[in-house]
Order: C-alpha cells, then structure tokens, then sequence
C-alpha cells in the first residue's frame, strides 16, 4: 500500500479559512488529532449552507457522516489560521464523498488530509434520500478533474 502523501492547493476546488483555538491545542502544543475532523466537518457544512442547499435547522434532509479518515503529514497549532480546501470525488444518489486538505496558513501544501462520506437522509425517518437538483449542482462545482 501506497503511503499517503501532501497535497497542494491545486488539487482543492474551493477554500474556507478557520481560525485555531486556544482549546483545539492538546498538552503536546498542537492541534489535537480530533479536532481535524471538525474542521472537515464544518468547511463543507458551512460551503452547503453559504450555496444555499442545506438548511440544518428546518430541511428535510440532513448528510449523516458514515466515513472518515484523515492521513497527518505536519503539526498545526493554536494561534494560527487554517486554510481549508475542499473537493469532491464521488457523487452518488444520496451520498457525497468529500476530501479535504487542512494547510498551516501560507503553506503550499497540506497539514493534513483525508475524506468523508455523507449519506444525506429525511430527517424524520434517517432514510436515504435522494440529492435534490440544486444541491447535486452545489456538490458538482467542488469536483476536480484528475491529474
């Protein structure tokens, strides 16, 4: 198996920025390998919700995260801003396959990355659902052609 590597900005389709928090450095003096994930988490939630096609308070359908997985190549620390890139790999009917890559800021290649699927469901019944048109759009726009 093929260690994973770094990747640079280039392979992203679109960039949020999140500030680090005294609270997200561990006894060690950085960012606490769990913490990552909620930096995936809220980039592409707060991409979906900025494109207008998931309302987390009143929609009727929610992404539930059934995969992940993150690869750590350098250290991040509190106080520093971190740049995260997003791209999609996969579309499904009713899942998205969202990479990401977390870069120290200023850095061309990444601090860490990794994926996560999100099923998207009603919210009442957890049922898969399918992805409504303007959200396929939404998602469409963050894949990256290969190579």
């Amino acid at each position: 198996m093929e260690r994973a590597q770094p990747q640079p900005r280039s392979a992203y389709a679109h960039f949020d920025t999140i500030s680090t928090r005294w609270m997200d450095n561990d006894i060690y003096g950085h960012v606490n390998n769990v913490t990552y994930y909620s930096y995936f988490d809220s980039a592409v939630n707060r991409y979906l919700i900025e494109a207008g096609v998931l309302d987390i308070h009143d929609g009727g359908v929610i992404g539930l995260v059934v995969e992940t997985h993150c690869n750590y190549f350098a250290p991040l620390a509190f106080p520093r801003n971190v740049d995260v890139g997003i791209r999609v790999a996969k579309i499904g009917s009713s899942s998205v396959r969202y990479e990401i890559g977390l870069f120290d800021e200023g850095q061309s290649v990444s601090a860490a990355s990794g994926h996560f699927v999100h099923v998207y469901v009603d919210r009442v019944t957890r049922r898969p659902k399918s992805l409504p048109a303007d959200f396929a759009l939404a998602v469409q726009k963050l894949q990256v052609a290969a190579g």
